[in-house]
């Protein structure tokens, strides 16, 4: 990739990947707050298991980054 629609991909890659990511990330937190508020004696069970969960989706942004990096490279 040359010129500037590179720069136009890489730039609708990482919109996608971070779209997905806030999604992502909301669903986990709304699901969680309703298990905790269904079954308060879980919270910390719900919590570690919510911020693995978290960190899995971040990922994709992250990942997107590096991609775009390494393409623009080329």
């Amino acid at each position: 990739m040359s010129g500037n629609l590179a720069y136009i991909g890489i730039g609708l890659a990482m919109m996608g990947a971070g779209i997905g990511a806030g999604i992502g990330n909301g669903n986990i937190v709304a699901n969680t707050i309703q298990a905790i508020s269904r079954q308060p004696e879980m919270k910390g069970e719900l919590q570690s298991t919510m911020f693995i969960g978290i960190a899995l989706v971040e990922a994709m942004p992250i990942l997107a980054v590096v991609f775009s990096f390494i393409l623009l490279g080329r």
